[in-house]
């Protein structure tokens, strides 16, 4: 792993460590990136609980809940979506902090409103506080996932400042 991705994973799991919390990822075009990269810090079962890799839509509403309605009105790669993700990782886990990220990291399946490197991401707490927002990264498939990984860890830090 390299150093950034050490960096940022290290200074996470001293956050939810600060704060007695475990983490749990629920992962889409990442497929288990951010899980590879939290778990791959010494230590982190005192921290991480669980990160599912929910790549169908299937797979998003039968492991996490997220809703055919929600799905059928944003699509997959949407803030409603990796909400519904990110709540359901932290309900059905042992988890009191989620994250969630679902986009098109291509280089197909991209649209006109949703083109290649659309990603979004989600944070919950179990205090109630949730944040989500859409970056638009580019860069070929694997710089996409990669920047993602990144950006789904920063906001989890952000979102954990948030609440210190």
């Amino acid at each position: 792993m390299d150093r950034e991705l050490e960096t940022l994973a290290r200074a996470v799991g001293q956050a939810l460590l600060a704060r007695k919390l475990m983490l749990a990822c629920a992962e889409s075009c990442t497929g288990g990136w951010v899980s590879q990269v939290v778990t791959a810090i010494d230590g982190s079962s005192q921290w991480f609980e669980r990160g599912l890799v929910t790549y169908s839509n299937a797979a998003k509403q039968e492991l996490l809940g997220v809703r055919a309605a929600t799905l059928r009105r944003d699509g997959a790669v949407s803030e409603a979506v990796v909400l519904e993700m990110a709540a359901g990782a932290l309900k059905l886990s042992h988890a009191q902090a989620a994250l969630a990220v679902s986009g098109v990291a291509g280089p197909s399946g991209g649209s006109p409103d949703k083109p290649v490197g659309t990603v979004c991401f989600a944070w919950v707490l179990q205090d109630g506080t949730s944040m989500a927002e859409t970056m638009r990264f580019s860069g070929d498939r694997e710089a996409v996932r990669r920047q993602s990984v990144i950006h789904a860890l920063q906001g989890l830090l952000r979102t954990l400042s948030s609440k210190h």
